[in-house]
């Protein structure tokens, strides 16, 4: 069902890029935007994760680097029954999480220092938990790709304004592509994000065996999210719909669901027993 989701959402980004580029450029502009898309579509099906990785600027850890926090992902993988996925560190004081990849096999999960920092043993592992809901779910592949094209596209728009040879004979079909393409995208975002997130949280919690730790992470990575800016975000704002909080999570235009929704959601889980939840590792573990 998700692959179909995908090719869906890829011919809807597609024709949506080709309409920005028809409006710029009229007949020239679309043909170059379909050329542009359909390379795009490869090369993001096998290196969006990669690109998404690199974005952040992220470092992958081993057992050796970063023995606590590795472990932490290392059990939840055994738990969830996936393949142990690559682990990154996110070197920022901006608390959050994500996961990438184009399938279980080749899936990645990163964090930030300030999330590593900010929340308890329980807490990251319930959040990784999630991540690791998202890779079970196959939600990693739309994620990704939606990232980097919905990004592409919001540039094609902004490309607009300076490189439109039209713009003197039609400016309304400027201001058009400039405005409409990147909300369009944040539609489709939000079109795919919202009850993704719920799945991904319901995962989580039954993999982690603990409901109120990651209500409690939830809490505070939305808290903090707020105060401390996400560079990445604000360059590249179609990133927001990778983490497990956004950067913005106003509920008209996030691209996810209202955090005390979740949590309320959560709340009504049933825990499993506490031997189920516990983890092994020193209560306050140096992640690094």
């Amino acid at each position: 069902m998700n692959y179909m989701k995908t090719f869906l959402l890829l011919a809807a980004l597609t024709a949506l890029f080709m309409g920005t580029g028809y409006m710029i450029g009229g007949t020239g502009g679309a043909l170059i935007a379909l050329a542009i898309a359909a390379a795009m579509n490869v090369v993001t099906y096998w290196k969006a994760d990669r690109i998404v990785l690199s974005m952040h600027g992220a470092r992958e850890v081993t057992a050796r680097s970063s023995p606590d926090f590795y472990s932490i992902v290392a059990v939840l993988a055994q738990r969830a029954g996936l393949p142990m996925p690559k682990v990154y560190v996110i070197d920022s004081p901006h608390p959050n999480a994500f996961a990438t990849g184009r399938n279980p096999e080749n899936a990645a999960v990163a964090a930030t220092t300030g999330l590593l920092d900010m929340l308890s043993r329980d807490e990251v592992a319930a959040v990784m938990a999630h991540e690791l809901g998202h890779i079970r779910n196959r939600d990693t592949l739309i994620m990704t790709m939606v990232a980097t094209i919905a990004g592409a596209i919001s540039m094609l728009a902004n490309f607009g304004m300076f490189f439109s040879s039209d713009s003197r004979n039609n400016p309304l079909a400027l201001i058009g592509a400039v405005l409409l393409a990147p909300f369009a995208a944040m539609i489709v975002q939000m079109a795919i994000s919202r009850t993704r997130e719920f799945g991904a949280d319901k995962a989580g919690a039954e993999i982690c065996g603990d409901p109120d730790a990651l209500a409690s992470a939830l809490r505070k990575i939305s808290q903090a999210a707020q105060r401390i800016p996400n560079q990445v975000a604000e360059r590249n704002p179609a990133a927001a719909q990778l983490y497990i909080v956004p950067t913005n999570v106003g509920e008209l235009f996030s691209t996810h669901p209202a955090t005390n929704r979740r949590i309320a959601a959560l709340k009504q889980m049933k825990q499993l027993p506490q031997s189920r939840r516990r983890l092994s590792g020193p209560r306050t573990p140096q992640f690094g």
